[in-house]
């Protein structure tokens, strides 16, 4: 099972890297957890491939610092449609 869980963690890695994802959808990507994928590659990781946790983690930091960008859009966004659905 260990040998397992750092493949997990190195697939996790390097599908963030190449496609600028979030934890978030990782974690739909591969069908698991946000807790699982934010414990892989910010713990399990660094030990088994720091180079690669380094790219990661610099990801996950730019995706951090925009997180409340695209939260306030995703708001703006869901309050076109109620005012898009009170019009009809």
């Amino acid at each position: 099972m260990k040998g397992i869980v750092e493949e997990r963690a190195a697939m996790l890695g390097e599908y963030i890297i190449e496609s600028k994802a979030t934890v978030r959808s990782a974690a739909k990507k591969f069908g698991i957890s946000k807790s699982t994928v934010h414990k892989d590659v910010s713990q399990r990781l660094k030990s088994v491939n720091p180079v690669l946790y380094r790219e990661v983690r610099e990801i996950l930091d730019t995706n951090k610092s925009q997180r409340h960008i695209r939260g306030g859009i995703a708001t703006r966004h869901k309050y076109e449609l109620i005012r898009e659905s009170k019009k009809k």
